[in-house]
């Protein structure tokens, strides 16, 4: 890979820009700035995800072969650099970066034919249904239960900590449909209507005070075996790639830098001539710098066909404390202005405020937010036993 900026990749970061400076409104911009939350919501995305489908850009990571953009692994990392620069939103990455990968391997063709073209048009905004109140990172333990009824499967059983979950219209599950075996083989993969009867959604809000996460109950909720991807008890196959995905399967360097360039304002105007506050933002620096070419090594696979593998693992776990450690000197660099708090949300609807004094809102919550990045998507520790055991041979 040649990360050396061509002319042609110089004239097509000229036309990434003209394209967010057209489509990404101020009031976008602003929604962006003052979500607190990990994941925007749909409501703020959606009109900028039509936009990039009209132009052909909205699953720019997807295979050509299925409405994918042909990119170089430059023209995306430029990309990703610019959407962040702009704050553009980016549409249901459950759905874009996470389902979709698992469509195009295991699902059938009439799945692919109807599910891929509706996530790329921005008709679908989907959940996950992984973890439950008793399987969490031990995501094998699951006992929500799929039994066989004809055509159909009669679903039981609950999910917790369900992203956007009310903000959505279907849901990707995880199902047990047999106790027969090591607990890994009793498990399907399932697709979900949400609005399918026996089903009820809860709010769980965030120690932030932002409504992202959600349990879902299921109570005999019919699913047909249509909506079943790979075979039946072959489900973890399907979960496991698809978590390669979560964990590594798009930039995030553009988006990090993007918070540590707020950071290093914040340090300018609030404290800087603080020596440690300095000291820990260079070092800061020096990590974001080292993550952003791992993240270009993983889009160099994804851009020759492959999938993140392991390395997916070291990815997650790194940006999870490197994004973490950024809010927690956001916190130390605004010093009492840190102690602000707004009940209600969403912000950018709340607060009629002067710029400034509306981003100095966000670091509180954004700091209790992001103490969960290194729980969801499997714990740090679950990613240290997976990198020891398939990198290192433990």
């Amino acid at each position: 890979m040649d990360l050396n900026i061509a002319p042609q990749d110089l004239a097509f970061r000229d036309e990434v820009q003209k394209f967010l400076v057209a489509n990404v409104s101020k009031d976008i911009q602003r929604a962006v700035e003052l979500t607190s939350a990990f994941i925007n919501e749909p409501e703020i995305s959606i009109d900028f995800h039509r936009a990039l489908h009209k132009r052909g850009w909205s699953v720019f990571n997807w295979p050509k072969e299925y409405g994918g953009s042909g990119w170089t692994a430059v023209q995306r990392y430029i990309f990703d650099t610019e959407c962040a620069r702009y704050n553009a939103p980016m549409y249901n990455g459950a759905g874009r970066v996470m389902l979709a990968p698992v469509l195009m391997k295991f699902g059938r063709q009439d799945q692919k034919d109807f599910y891929l073209p509706r996530i790329a048009a921005g008709e679908d905004h989907w959940a996950q249904g992984y973890s439950e109140p008793g399987a969490g990172s031990d995501l094998a333990s699951l006992k929500c239960k799929a039994e066989s009824d004809g055509d159909d499967y009669i679903v039981n059983g609950q999910k917790i900590w369900t992203t956007q979950a009310h903000k959505s219209n279907r849901i990707f599950a995880l199902v047990r449909t047999s106790n027969e075996g090591k607990r890994q083989e009793g498990i399907t993969f399932l697709l979900v209507d949400l609005d399918s009867p026996g089903i009820t959604i809860r709010p769980i809000h965030g120690n932030g005070g932002d409504h992202e996460f959600n349990e879902v109950f299921f109570d005999n909720v019919r699913v047909p075996k249509s909506n079943r991807v790979g075979e039946e008890n072959k489900g973890w196959d399907c979960a496991k790639y698809l978590l390669e995905f979560e964990r590594g399967g798009s930039l995030s360097a553009g988006r990090v830098r993007a918070q540590f360039t707020r950071l290093v304002n914040k340090i300018k105007t609030h404290c800087p001539d603080d020596p440690d506050i300095i000291a820990r933002m260079a070092e800061l620096g020096t990590d974001l710098d080292a993550m952003e070419m791992i993240d270009i090594s993983i889009l160099s696979a994804l851009q020759s066909g492959g999938n993140p593998g392991p390395v997916s693992s070291l990815v997650k776990m790194r940006w999870s404390q490197v994004r973490q450690q950024i809010a927690e000197l956001t916190m130390d660099a605004i010093g009492e202005h840190a102690l602000k708090w707004v009940v209600e949300r969403p912000l950018y609807e709340t607060l009629q405020l002067p710029e400034e004094d509306e981003d100095l809102l966000t670091a509180a919550p954004r700091y209790l937010n992001y103490r969960a990045y290194t729980i969801f998507g499997g714990s740090t520790e679950i990613q240290t036993t997976i990198l020891a055991k398939s990198m290192l041979g433990l």
